[in-house]
């Protein structure tokens, strides 16, 4: 079977997991690659799909998006599964004692449940390498409390990717 992952990833962390998920689909003997959403264009040659994206301020990166809406008719007919990479910190729970990664569901999740009945969601932490930012983030991150709300670091928890991945696998 045939699988692509498919990722928009603004300064590399969403790569980095994107990237890993194919190498471990490929280990378990399915044929994967990993693409960015813009170097996709012939979906008829895929079985299957894992889309991930980067989430700011509560939403998948508008190409993610696009993507996904775009190619929504042949998404519903192929098994699908969606990751987003965004918290970061090592703080699992937020101040209400709420599970970080449920309450970092990105909006559109719940449209696309509706439009391409994706088989799973994950999301997974991310990372944050400031020499990556650009000029107006590194100035937003000078101040104390974005430091403090986006705190620089790998945060990603690559046991759990390898888990979820080595699931897509089996199921496939």
């Amino acid at each position: 079977m045939k699988t692509v992952v498919v990722y928009a990833s603004k300064y590399g962390s969403t790569k980095g997991i994107a990237e890993f998920i194919a190498e471990k689909l490929r280990q378990q003997g399915t044929q994967a690659d990993a693409q960015e959403v813009s170097q996709v264009h012939n979906l008829e040659d895929y079985d299957a799909f894992v889309i991930g994206s980067a989430v700011y301020m509560a939403h998948w990166l508008k190409e993610a998006t696009e993507f996904v809406m775009r190619n929504r008719a042949v998404l519903a007919s192929h098994p699908v599964w969606l990751f987003s990479s965004g918290p970061l910190g090592t703080e699992t729970t937020d101040a209400q004692g709420r599970d970080v990664l449920v309450t970092a569901e990105p909006k559109e999740i719940g449209e696309f449940k509706v439009a391409i009945n994706p088989r799973d969601h994950q999301v997974f932490f991310g990372g944050l390498d400031a020499s990556k930012l650009t000029f107006g983030h590194r100035m937003v991150r000078k101040m104390p409390a974005a430091r403090t709300l986006f705190p620089e670091g790998d945060f990603r928890n690559w046991n759990d990717i390898d888990a979820w991945a080595i699931s897509i696998a089996l199921a496939l």
